[in-house]
């Protein structure tokens, strides 16, 4: 399952932002709008993929692979007192 929400919270020693809700599903738009870029970069890919010897359809599994594993990251950074928290749901 592809990652539908992340959930953004910012916080340092003087602001503190409440938590910002990102609806993941409306990057597909701008897929949708690059696709002509999306293939011509998947034409690369199977080139390299050619070249090196590596199974395209390999290579495309496994980036489908690292995107749905997505859901349940949660990045947490921390510099000069500003803390920044990102969780993908």
């Amino acid at each position: 399952m592809i990652p539908n929400i992340a959930v953004i919270r910012i916080e340092s020693e003087h602001f503190h932002c409440p938590t910002i809700p990102v609806p993941l599903f409306l990057l597909w738009i701008p897929v949708l709008l690059l696709s002509p870029l999306i293939l011509l970069v998947l034409l690369v890919l199977w080139a390299v993929c050619l070249g090196f010897g590596y199974p395209f359809w390999r290579a495309i599994g496994t980036c489908w692979k690292i995107l749905c594993a997505l859901p349940g990251t949660d990045v947490r950074v921390h510099a000069d007192g500003n803390h920044i928290t990102v969780r993908i749901l």
